[in-house]
């Protein structure tokens, strides 16, 4: 790590989105408060961060999402209770929450894209290279993606993000990086990114997931990014700007992710989320597993 790298400390954490797809259940409560087996999915992204070292993270937030900042704070009255109750180990996973980290919150007022989210950062973050989680991928912290993620940016610069190879029968799903190979395995420099192409015309089957390691350059990019798919401001057109000319901000690598990843931003793959982990839950897992057998086999 030299000077012109310095070190990483700041996560930002876009959580402005209305979560359409899961109403009713979202229409009072935020989709990243929803729960994945015993947590919020966004605490999971929280505790992500602050592993790879991240402890002061902004959340970019919006209307209707008050309970995020009430779950990362204290709450004295059940503190109060629990305590008279002796009951420790509820205690201790009540106040985890609000000792993970330092969070900050600002709030995106009209939502305008991904792009628009982390340029809210801006005055947060300063020029400092900083993280980006979104709070529909949930990474498995036995797969430390961000770590390897810092690493890369810190020695080469610019900015670094995570890729995943998927069937292109659901690349149109995604951001597509077309990569050319480096001297590490699992990294490759991005030299064009697509938001969301059709498969015929996909410049490779690497999507683009849900972490960011961002060189502060890209909020000068974002401010000229005009509105693109959909309307809204895409972080995919901004990186690949800085992905065409090294001289706006460094180059852009990608980390291939082959690890555990969840996905609880689609119906479906937010209960197989809870299921999966369930499963591997030492308190829960023997005898869910069993059930679970159980009940696949009478269905079966």
């Amino acid at each position: 790590m030299s000077e012109a790298n310095p070190r990483i400390s700041k996560a930002v954490i876009p959580a402005a989105g209305l979560g359409t797809r899961f109403l009713p259940a979202t229409k009072a409560t935020p989709k990243e408060m929803l729960p994945v087996v015993d947590k919020p999915a966004i605490q999971y992204v929280v505790e992500e961060a602050v592993t790879a070292g991240l402890d002061d993270v902004l959340m970019i937030t919006g209307r209707n999402k008050r309970p995020l900042e009430d779950h990362f704070d204290r709450n004295y009255e059940l503190e109060s209770a629990l305590q008279k109750k002796g009951d420790a180990g509820r205690l201790a996973k009540v106040q985890e929450s609000s000792d993970l980290a330092t969070i900050h919150y600002v709030r995106q007022g009209d939502p305008r894209g991904l792009g628009h989210a982390v340029l809210c950062a801006a005055p947060h973050v300063g020029d400092e290279p900083f993280a980006v989680l979104l709070g529909d991928d949930l990474i498995d912290p036995r797969d430390p993606l961000l770590q390897r993620m810092i690493e890369i940016q810190e020695d080469n610069g610019g900015s670094v993000i995570a890729l995943m190879e998927v069937a292109p029968e659901q690349i149109h799903l995604y951001g597509c990086a077309a990569v050319e190979p480096t001297d590490d395995a699992d990294v490759v420099k991005v030299t064009d990114l697509v938001e969301k192409p059709d498969p015929a015309d996909a410049p490779s089957s690497y999507a683009v997931i849900g972490r960011y390691v961002l060189a502060p350059q890209i909020f000068d990019v974002l401010r000229r990014t005009e509105p693109g798919r959909g309307g809204e401001i895409q972080i995919t057109d901004a990186l690949q700007q800085l992905a065409a000319d090294e001289k706006v901000g460094g180059p852009v690598h990608g980390v291939v992710f082959k690890g555990r990843r969840y996905d609880t931003g689609d119906r479906g793959d937010y209960l197989r989320a809870i299921v999966r982990l369930a499963c591997e839950r030492e308190d829960l897992g023997p005898d869910f597993r069993t059930w679970l057998r159980s009940y696949v086999a009478e269905e079966m």
